[in-house]
């Protein structure tokens, strides 16, 4: 049996989910971002169940197909930007439609009719926030966080981060204590 649950966007997320389905005696065969397979003879265990251990910790199940769908083309971001460092060999588009296994002039319209905003725009957001964790923790410096994050330049990451924060890199730096944003409520 498979669960989609949503806001499951970091390893930790994994292991909370983990850990909470198997204090309700559940046996997860394999916990992904966003899914859950669980053995065939947990599916008795109520609906309710779920809900109760795991929206305590943040986390939603997913029922409908689009808010599946949804969920996956977040989790695949997430994880390219998050995991990968953003090194793509083929396009974003590419990646989501071979990956989803669907079109992505329709995942892309599904995307902004539920969302509000494009799967390019939730990219780039992701990318900030990428940024702005890599600034805050001091350990490279504004080019190689360009060519971690596959920028074209320092200058284009610097004009996007400013686009979409209101400040240059450097000065985001200076002011460190700035709340970065949960990779869930972009």
């Amino acid at each position: 049996m498979k669960l989609y649950i949503k806001n499951m966007v970091c390893n930790r997320c994994i292991m909370a989910v983990k850990s909470a389905l198997e204090s309700i005696g559940l046996t997860p065969l394999q916990v992904e971002l966003g899914e859950v397979l669980l053995k065939e003879n947990d599916i008795s265990l109520e609906r309710e169940n779920l809900v109760q251990v795991l929206q305590p910790l943040g986390f939603e199940l997913l029922n409908d197909k689009k808010a599946r769908t949804i969920e996956k083309i977040k989790n695949l971001i997430t994880e390219l930007i998050q995991n990968k460092d953003n090194n793509l060999t083929i396009t974003l588009s590419e990646l989501l439609s071979k990956e989803i296994h669907q079109d992505y002039s329709a995942l892309s319209k599904l995307f902004s009719e539920v969302e509000g905003m494009t799967i390019e725009k939730y990219y780039i957001l992701q990318k900030i926030e990428k940024v702005k964790e890599l600034l805050i923790y001091d350990e490279l410096n504004l080019s190689e966080i360009a060519f971690r994050l596959n920028y074209s330049s320092v200058a284009y990451l610097s004009n996007q981060f400013k686009k979409i924060t209101g400040l240059s890199p450097s000065h985001f730096k200076k002011l460190r204590p700035i709340k970065r944003k949960p990779l869930d409520e972009l």
